[in-house]
């Protein structure tokens, strides 16, 4: 059984809905900065197909609890979404428990574009130690959103992860349970010559091992391969920029395949 609740700022319930093995739930109201949604389930712990936001891309997430929170984003910090969404007055949400055959296959275990600050219900969540300015356009869940448009900066469909020209700057991706993964594949921000990029970094996995890759100048999806490794976080970190004019060097998205651990 799976419910769903949309509740405001002060907490009434705007709207509540319920299904046995899929939610598909229209809500026709505008949302107000404030509005949140939880969504229950009747067992602990799964994988789900969700799509909080009809104007966005579907993702598999991991609930490692009974239950999911999404904030929607505040009307002043959504310049890295759609000018499209969250806005209007009807919103369609789906949400179902994934298949066996969704969850086995290899895939981009890093893609959440429902990822927000403070995410602690469902995974992968992104993290960073710095953020350019704080604003939502150099935001790290911006790095696995799934948007691969990186020639420009700033705005939606431009936005990135960015380091405020910070060499000590570190992404994390935590994946809220051991997977299996065998490469991460960086799309660097190639707004050149406003950008730099940077020539080499660092993997480092929670098991206690770190890679040391080098990067081109390119606007290309770039590879690092490795031997399968069980890990339930990865950190992008040691990020030394090329020499050159441009202090901008960032990242536009951040992927990490592999399967689910057996």
């Amino acid at each position: 059984m799976l419910k769903i609740k949309v509740v405001n700022k002060v907490g009434n319930e705007m709207y509540i809905g319920q299904s046995s093995d899929k939610i598909c739930a229209i809500f026709n109201f505008a949302y107000e900065d404030g509005d949140w949604m939880i969504i229950d389930s009747d067992k602990k712990g799964g994988f789900y197909k969700i799509q909080l936001e009809d104007t966005m891309q579907e993702s598999i997430i991991y609930v490692p609890g009974s239950f999911f929170i999404y904030h929607i984003p505040l009307k002043d910090k959504r310049s890295n979404y759609s000018p499209k969404s969250f806005y209007g007055d009807c919103h369609i949400i789906k949400i179902e428990e994934a298949s066996k055959e969704e969850i086995k296959q290899r895939r981009n275990l890093a893609f959440n574009p429902y990822d927000e600050h403070g995410n602690d219900t469902f995974f992968p969540h992104s993290s960073a130690n710095i953020e350019t300015r704080g604003e939502c356009v150099f935001a790290s869940r911006n790095a696995i959103d799934g948007y691969y448009f990186n020639d420009s900066h700033g705005s939606f469909p431009y936005q990135s992860w960015g380091i405020n020209r910070d060499p000590k700057a570190e992404f994390k991706i935590d994946f809220g349970r051991e997977v299996q993964v065998d490469e991460v594949i960086l799309t660097l921000r190639a707004d050149f010559p406003h950008d730099n990029y940077w020539e080499k970094v660092t993997l480092e996995f929670s098991d206690g091992s770190t890679i040391d890759a080098s990067l081109k100048k390119s606007a290309e999806r770039q590879s690092i391969k490795f031997e399968p490794k069980i890990v339930n976080s990865i950190i992008l970190k040691n990020l030394i920029k090329a020499k050159g004019i441009s202090e901008f060097p960032a990242l536009t998205q951040f992927e990490a395949w592999g399967v689910e651990k057996n």
